[in-house]
This record gives structure tokens, sequence and C-alpha cells, in this order.
């Protein structure tokens, strides 16, 4: 559904429990130390913007169908017009979604040249 007339409201900062929705995922893919610094950062992070098909592409994830039960949850929001929280992603190969991708999904699914507000910063070495 490319090019949807439908305003997608987006909250200046992440909420507060996505950084530990964050931890919890990255904390799977880094040592533990490393997840916490990559969380670090992402909190200090300037907002940045970026296409939904360009972060999936460089994720390298699928996009999840429209029925999946989040992002049918993202979806109503958006036609609520209640406001989605910026996603948070660290520049890796692949790119890491480390937060946000329902969100990610359901912006796709409206709007793949839609611009979604995150937070990203860079993998550091370990």
């Amino acid at each position: 559904m490319t090019g949807s007339a439908l305003r997608i409201e987006w909250l200046p900062e992440p909420e507060k429990h996505d950084y530990p929705a964050a931890l919890d995922y990255l904390s799977l893919l880094v040592p533990q130390t490393a997840a916490e610094a990559l969380v670090a950062s992402l909190r200090t992070a300037h907002g940045a913007q970026r296409k939904a098909k360009d972060i999936l592409r460089a994720s390298q994830l699928p996009e999840l169908p429209a029925t999946n039960a989040h992002v049918r949850k993202d979806l109503h929001k958006i036609t609520e017009g209640t406001p989605l929280s910026p996603v948070l992603l660290v520049a890796d190969q692949p790119l890491i979604i480390a937060d946000g991708y329902h969100r990610v999904c359901a912006v796709y699914h409206l709007d793949e040249d839609a611009v979604i507000p995150c937070r990203l910063v860079p993998r550091s070495t370990d």
C-alpha cells in the first residue's frame, strides 16, 4: 500500500520501556557488557530518520504480515492517531533493529517510503 495518505504520528523520544527491550534483544547477539554499552549509546544518540524500506532491506529481516498480532496492534495505533515510539537501530552487517521491528513492518505496510524516526548508533568492535 505504497503512498498512503494516512499520517503517521511519532513520539519525540523512544519510550522508557524500549531500552530494556533493546537490551534483552541485543544481549542475545553480543556479550552483556557490549549490549549495555550499545543501549547506553542509544539513550544519548541524536535522532535520525530512515525510510521503512531501507530499514527492512538493511536488516535483512522479512516483512512481517499485517496479521501478526504486534504489527496489527501498531497498525491500529496508526489509524487511531496514537504516536509510535522511534525505533532503536545498531549499524552493523546486517543492521540490527534493537527495538521496533513490528513498528517498522506496520509502517512498511502503509507506505514503504515513509520516514521512520530512529536512534542509530554504530556497533563498536567487541
